[in-house]
């Protein structure tokens, strides 16, 4: 498809499309009504070639990625929502809680391949702020080349009200301790009738909104999420992309969409309409289209596999997360992408699209372009475990 928008229009064939193009040109961006009809009624290929049109605006043909691992911090929890099959009881066989010398033990094996950790985990009912400063802190002083990406926005409300601090003073301390960014875990739907079925007791619709507003506000950057197949509608879905969009318009302070469908495998909630997986790359579209003020989309495939993540970087996604190793959240509710896929991997995937591979760090602001031809053999990175 040609990027001039002229001959862009000429090219498609249904109204719908049409006429969110059309706003794009116009007024900058698609409206909630014309979002919600564009996602439910236009023809697949269609919104696909609109959504990667968008993103080849913004990015070209590139697909970014970056060397990170996952360190789930614990899986003690005191909530148990209900598409959770990660969480686990105190008094659980399988429960664990990291001690700062734990948490570094999992990162030393791969801290000279690596440029991010990824740290969330669940509502411990004992740890303070404390012990998240002086994991970071440990972790900033042993490798100081790392980004620490961590915390859901739940987490920073249950620390600060277990610390008995405010949400400001507690992102504050953390920052100060080393926290670089957020993940932005923890969205699901930003509809509170849906988060009252699925995830009663987490934050509310408009606490998660407030504490990556005030994130932002630090100078923290921090990523926004959805999960989707589980009680929500198309509608409800729109709402959130539309809430996340009027968000940025105020702070500028999100750097990356990241979509996710529900992985229903042992988890408590038999009522969730499961997502196709043309549904999954009709969602990595809408959002691309919708969040037209974010500016990078990820196709996730630790959730949705590598099969699904090479078709939605070529439906609107530029980013393929990264190298992750032992994450645990998903593939404890199903998932089974490998862990071992490396950096040769990831350029094989990404290539193998006809996009190109750039390797970026946390916050989106140094980029390198990566081939498999002008790849050292020494860069791949081993496997964890």
């Amino acid at each position: 498809m040609e990027l001039d928008g002229g001959t862009f229009a000429m090219d498609l064939r249904s109204d719908v499309v049409r006429r969110a193009w059309q706003q794009v040109t116009e007024k900058g961006r698609v409206d909630q009504e014309l979002g919600l009809e564009l996602y439910r009624d236009a023809p697949m290929n269609e919104l696909c070639i609109l959504a990667n049109h968008l993103k080849e605006r913004r990015h070209g043909k590139n697909v970014h990625f970056n060397l990170n691992l996952h360190v789930n911090t614990t899986n003690i929890c005191v909530l148990a929502c209900r598409f959770c099959a990660f969480r686990k009881g105190p008094k659980h066989e399988d429960a664990y809680a990291l001690s700062t010398e734990q948490y570094l033990d999992r990162v030393r094996p791969l801290a000279s391949t690596i440029d991010e950790v990824h740290s969330v985990g669940g509502l411990h009912p004992e740890w303070r702020i404390e012990h998240y400063e002086e994991i970071y802190r440990a972790t900033k002083a042993e490798f100081p080349h790392i980004s620490l990406k961590s915390l859901t926005a739940v987490e920073v409300k249950h620390i600060g009200k277990r610390s008995g601090v405010s949400i400001r003073e507690t992102l504050t301390r953390l920052r100060d301790s080393g926290l670089d960014s957020l993940p932005g875990g923890g969205a699901e739907i930003l509809v509170d009738s849906v988060r009252d079925r699925i995830c009663r007791g987490k934050e509310s619709s408009e606490e998660y909104l407030s504490i990556h507003r005030t994130a932002h506000q630090l100078g923290i950057p921090t990523n926004c999420t959805m999960l989707f197949g589980t009680v929500e509608t198309m509608a409800d879905r729109i709402t959130h992309l539309h809430l996340l969009r009027s968000l940025q318009d105020e702070t500028s302070g999100f750097q990356c969409f990241v979509p996710y469908p529900f992985l229903p495998d042992h988890t408590r909630l038999p009522e969730a309409q499961i997502p196709t997986g043309q549904e999954v790359i009709r969602t990595i579209a809408i959002s691309r289209i919708m969040l037209d003020n974010i500016p990078h989309l990820k196709a996730y495939r630790m959730n949705i596999g590598d099969h699904l993540a090479s078709i939605g970087i070529l439906s609107g996604a530029d980013d393929i997360d990264g190298t992750v190793q032992q994450e645990e959240i998903m593939h404890a509710a199903g998932s089974t992408t490998p862990q071992n896929t490396g950096l040769e991997g990831l350029i094989r995937l990404i290539e193998s699209t006809g996009q190109h591979a750039v390797q970026r760090n946390t916050i989106y602001t140094q980029f390198e372009p990566r081939t498999l031809k002008n790849l050292p053999r020494t860069r791949n990175l081993p496997v964890a475990g």
